[in-house]
């Protein structure tokens, strides 16, 4: 038990858990954002399309959802930009050993 608790203070295993639970939900929250407001308003500038997670290009029988991958774009770009700031912000990288 004692080498399971050393385990857990060393290696920052606490840190760990909490930033994938916070990881969670900003992406949960990054992902609202993106769906319900950033893009409807993109959609607006668009013919015939309420929401851009709508916007395809047909070819065929096939149907190639560009819209919903500018979603998930937005989604990576937007938590990307959240991590950077939030890092430099609270000078998380400033907390890494220097070996």
């Amino acid at each position: 038990m004692k080498g399971f608790l050393d385990f857990i203070r060393e290696q920052g295993v606490v840190g760990l858990a909490v930033g994938f639970i916070l990881g969670g939900a900003v992406s949960k929250l990054v992902a609202a954002l993106v769906e319900d407001i950033i893009s409807p308003v993109l959609a607006l500038g668009m013919n015939n399309i309420e929401n851009l997670s709508e916007a395809y290009l047909q070819i065929g029988e096939a149907r190639i959802m560009w819209g919903s991958f500018i979603n998930v774009l937005i989604d990576f770009v937007v938590i990307a930009l959240v991590v950077y700031f939030g890092v430099k912000l609270l000078k998380l990288d400033k907390l890494d050993k220097k070996k």
